[in-house]
């Protein structure tokens, strides 16, 4: 028996766990979610790469190298799937299983060391609605064309305002492509051209977004992050303008073997894939009419996920949602940040929705490092915001709460690790970021963490002063570190500080 078991009060429970098996053309993976909240958490991501469709479109047959080594690691996620606790557990295929004379005796290969796990192979279209379901999760708004780019295949959807329209799937994968080519790049250019030409809806991304999901496409991702230096490399949310992404590409599809394996950020193991995954980009660039490309980690298996969700969880927003969960595990009084919001309210007079909304997630995230040491909470908790998980932010909102979090505890301006932050955030931003961090800073001096030492005080901007108001009696007096720190805020404000007691 574990010895943490026998310690009285410890729980050994946890949130309900769910695992996906993601068989695709190219490589196999199993994740596995834990909770059912609105941003998925995954507590397991494993993934082997072993080119299952390689050859498919010469011998119409999986790749018969790759099918054993397929059979033993899917034994082995089943393995670790049990004895993690996933239930439900599924299996997903996609293009190569399908399209393959050979995929259903494999599938029932599967079935034998998978016992009682579903197994599911998706059409085109099925797979095409994993994948809107997953880039939803996280773009809930999203308006433009979605491509999932996988080895065996490419889905398409038409994205209207949140919405999934109009879906195909085309026989372009970068594995399947190479082979259709004969691994020349400029033929693969002509045939992706002419596979698209089937769907004259793409034009309708005109001047909008064009969301990438996909590992090969991640990859490129990764490699213009490296190239340019950029302060976080999160895949998720990352955007590049059309002339980036079409240069990009154009690098990518021109360059050798050995070129690429000097690229910073190249994954060795798509190397081979990565000029045809460039060239269909390339070519959905131009078919589309796409002002830019935003990067998706979200896809199929983020879709599955979701439709286990209730749809009460999946309209959440998942901004605000991701501010409550780790309020939930890291903080100690999840009914302070709703009375954060409101005391701060005062000082943010016409902000937008979008602006109204970020500071609530800076509110609800402003506690998180009440369990670290207090040497490293500032640190602590801007890489925790910066680097969370959540999948509904992009990479401005991560760092104007990293910022505003980090501020409400006092760290040093000038300390390195702000510097991500600062240079993600224009002017505006910034400022507000700094005005909601020293807010926060008074707020907690005043209240000690407690909404009902916060109820006893109230602060407003009026007539060029930052006003204070403490009743009587409320546990909260004007000391020190209250007087140095509303100056502060009056400060950052460009305002006079005043503090005054009202009778209790």
């Amino acid at each position: 028996m574990d010895q943490a078991a026998s310690i009285p009060g410890y729980e050994l429970a946890h949130p309900p766990r769910s695992g996906i098996v993601d068989l695709g053309s190219n490589s196999v993976r199993l994740v596995i979610f834990e909770g059912r909240g609105r941003n998925p958490l995954a507590i397991f991501n494993e993934k082997a790469v072993l080119g299952l469709g390689r050859g498919l479109q010469t011998t119409g047959r999986l790749n018969e190298e790759a099918v054993p080594q397929a059979l033993t690691v899917l034994e082995r996620y089943h393995a670790v799937a049990r004895a993690m606790g996933a239930d439900p557990l599924e299996v997903l295929a996609t293009a190569a299983v399908r399209d393959a004379e050979n995929g259903p005796a494999f599938a029932a290969a599967l079935a034998t060391r998978m016992p009682g796990v579903p197994i599911r192979i998706l059409d085109g279209e099925e797979e095409a609605a994993f994948s809107a379901d997953g880039v939803l999760l996280g773009f809930p708004e999203a308006d433009g064309i979605l491509g999932d780019l996988g080895g065996g295949s490419l889905e398409l959807v038409e994205l209207t305002q949140g919405r999934a329209a109009a879906s195909a799937s085309l026989p372009i994968g970068a594995i399947r492509l190479a082979d259709r080519a004969g691994g020349d790049v400029g033929r693969a250019r002509g045939i992706a051209e002419g596979e698209m030409a089937k769907l004259p809806w793409l034009a309708h991304g005109k001047e909008r977004d064009l969301y990438l999901v996909g590992g090969a496409w991640r990859a490129l991702a990764k490699i213009h992050i490296a190239q340019t230096a950029y302060p976080l490399s999160i895949v998720h949310h990352y955007v590049l303008r059309r002339d980036e992404a079409r240069d990009l590409c154009g690098v990518v599809m021109a360059a050798t073997r050995r070129t690429l394996e000097r690229l910073p950020g190249a994954p060795s193991k798509r190397l081979q894939d990565l000029p045809f995954a460039a060239a269909v980009l390339r070519r959905l660039l131009r078919a589309t009419g796409a002002r830019r490309v935003v990067f998706s980690a979200n896809g199929l298996r983020e879709g599955w996920y979701a439709r286990q969700l209730s749809p009460e969880t999946r309209r959440e927003d998942p901004l605000l949602a991701a501010g409550r969960e780790m309020a939930a595990r890291y903080g100690r009084d999840t009914a302070l940040p709703a009375a954060l919001s409101a005391w701060t309210a005062p000082l943010f007079a016409g902000e937008t929705r979008a602006q109204g909304a970020l500071r609530q997630a800076a509110c609800w995230l402003s506690d998180i490092g009440s369990h670290d040491h207090p040497d490293y909470r500032a640190e602590q908790s801007f890489l925790r915001v910066l680097r969370q998980p959540g999948i509904g932010l992009d990479h401005h909102e991560r760092a104007f709460l990293a910022l505003a979090v980090a501020l409400r505890y006092e760290p040093e301006l000038d300390s390195p690790w702000l510097a991500s932050a600062r240079v993600l955030l224009d002017g505006t931003a910034l400022r507000r970021a700094e005005v909601l961090g020293a807010a926060l800073r008074l707020a907690y001096t005043l209240s000690g963490g407690t909404p009902d030492l916060l109820a006893s005080t109230t602060l407003a901007a009026e007539e060029g002063r930052l006003v204070l108001r403490l009743i009587e009696g409320g546990g909260v007096f004007a000391g020190d570190s209250v007087q140095r720190r509303v100056e502060a805020l009056a400060a950052t404000l460009g305002l006079q500080a005043v503090v005054e007691i009202a009778a209790g």
